[in-house]
């Protein structure tokens, strides 16, 4: 059992996600930090590219602020080993791929396993390339998170073949970003994805609030909050611990609710 997969051992995984460097590097580390004393279960932190295909407005905003900071791969990799000076919390990176191929390949997933960084989101990654880079991480004990999205029909047990970390179930079409409503049917959708991996499903994009983390982990695994805590950091800067720790403290609860363990 990977370190992901034991975040989600007999409970309901929260997933949070913060952007490297924003609102600069000693803070970003500090922040990584807060989430995980309030007791996020897992952590992305998504490393800035400059045509962010699968980002809303907010995480494109902030993916802005840390290039004016100066953020880079290699300094992705520094805020991550001041991390680990400081937290054994499991952490994902969410990273595009020319990102890893400029990095280099062998570079780039030896650093995650040097760093112990325990799995890796590559959103413009299709399954029928997966296999250059998945070798690699293979090689690192670093898991490649596969992105299921509400079209992918046919193609799912393709996607999630060999899954050992975690499934992220894309809730909507389009980018990232807090929705008021999730109109996909993620019931069906978990059901589909569970016929062809024992992995834990987490479910993403537009969540945000505690009322909606309850309704998806009655079927998911787990949430995953991005653009919620990102605009959170947006809004207070530098000063964003204790509004961290209180909306964590909101969604950790939501999800230790009865009616979120029926499955």
């Amino acid at each position: 059992m990977t370190n992901i997969s034991n975040a989600f051992k007999n409970k309901k995984a929260f997933i949070g996600f913060v952007v490297a460097c924003d609102p600069n590097f000693e803070k970003s580390i500090d922040y990584v930090k807060t989430l995980a004393d309030a007791g996020t279960d897992v952590i992305e932190i998504g490393v800035p590219f400059s045509d962010p295909i699968a980002d809303g407005p907010v995480i494109q905003e902030a993916g802005l602020r840390a290039f004016k900071n100066g953020v880079s791969t290699k300094r992705v990799f520094e805020m991550v080993a001041k991390i680990r000076e400081k937290t054994t919390v499991p952490l994902v990176l969410l990273v595009y791929l020319n990102n890893i191929f400029k990095y280099g390949y062998d570079k780039f997933f030896s650093a995650c396993q040097q760093l112990n960084i325990n799995g890796v989101i590559i959103p413009d990654l299709p399954v029928e390339e997966r296999s250059e880079v998945a070798v690699f991480a293979k090689k690192a004990d670093c898991s490649l998170i596969p992105l299921v999205a509400p079209t992918s029909g046919n193609r799912i047990k393709k996607i999630v073949a060999g899954t050992d970390g975690f499934v992220y179930a894309v809730s909507s079409l389009g980018v990232t970003g807090a929705r008021d409503r999730i109109t996909t049917d993620l019931d069906t959708m978990v059901s589909n994805i569970k016929r062809f991996t024992d992995a834990p499903i987490a479910v993403g994009f537009g969540i945000h609030s505690p009322e909606q983390a309850v309704e998806i982990a009655k079927t998911a695994d787990g949430v995953i909050v991005g653009s919620a805590i990102v605009k959170i950091i947006a809004q207070e800067g530098t000063h964003a611990e204790e509004k961290l720790i209180d909306y964590v403290s909101n969604m950790k609860k939501a999800l230790k609710q009865p009616e979120t363990n029926r499955i």
